[in-house]
Parts: structure tokens; C-alpha cells; sequence
């Protein structure tokens, strides 16, 4: 049974006028997360965190709590398995919070066309 959905739209031009990319990739990213953003070429850093981003925002609109205690950006990593699947990986403490909600299942899917980034999630039960 589905708990709840969520989208997000990022204009990649708002991520590439940030001041510091680093800073805006240290707060948001987990740590399997910034060793890939801190492995590939600058220009697809763009884009990642745009995807990364947009990916957790979905996340918790389908939690339907938005970033609040206990899940933060930091706290959701979205991973891609051997064939590029986007899958979500949460810290104990939001994976917690997930469980007591009767949340079994998570779907993310990351889409992106010229300057804009999608990602939609759904929720099961």
C-alpha cells in the first residue's frame, strides 16, 4: 500500500550560482555520497547535487514531514546499485523513524532534461 509521494524540480542554474559548492555538498551529503561527488569531474557535480538534492526533497514530501528530526538531508543518501538504480540508504536514526511509520519499501527515481533536475519517490507500506 503506498504511504505517500513525493516530487521535487531543481533548476541547475540555482546550483551552479551557489558561492561554494563544497559547503552546500558537505551539508547535504552523507558520506557514500561525498566520496562520489569529490571523485568525479566538476561539471557533473552540478548536476549530482541538483539530483541528490531534489532526491531527498521527494523523499520526505512522501514522508510528508519535510526536514525535520529526525531525517535531514545528511540522513537519507541516495546510492546507485551495479546498474544505476538510484536506492535509498538511511542513517539508524531515520531508518528508525521510517520503521515506526510501517514504511517497508522506497522508491526514488532521478530524471534530468537541460537545466532541470526531477526526482519523484514513492512510500510503502
Amino acid at each position: 500500500m503506498i504511504y505517500g509521494i513525493g516530487t521535487d524540480l531543481v533548476d541547475i542554474v540555482r546550483i551552479k550560482k551557489m558561492k561554494s559548492l563544497s559547503t552546500f555538498a558537505n551539508k547535504i551529503l552523507g558520506a557514500d555520497e561525498l566520496q562520489q561527488y569529490n571523485e568525479q569531474d566538476e561539471e557533473l557535480n552540478y548536476s549530482y547535487l541538483g539530483k541528490q538534492f531534489a532526491g531527498k526533497e521527494a523523499f520526505v514530501k512522501a514522508l510528508g514531514s519535510g526536514f525535520k528530526k529526525p531525517v535531514f538531508p545528511k540522513d537519507i543518501q541516495i546510492l546507485r546499485n551495479s546498474v544505476g538504480k538510484p536506492e535509498v540508504l538511511l542513517s539508524e536514526a531515520a531508518q528508525s523513524h521510517v520503521d515506526d511509520l510501517g514504511i517497508t519499501k522506497s522508491h526514488v527515481s532521478l530524471a534530468d532534461e537541460s537545466n532541470y533536475l526531477i526526482a519523484f519517490a514513492v512510500l510503502e507500506t
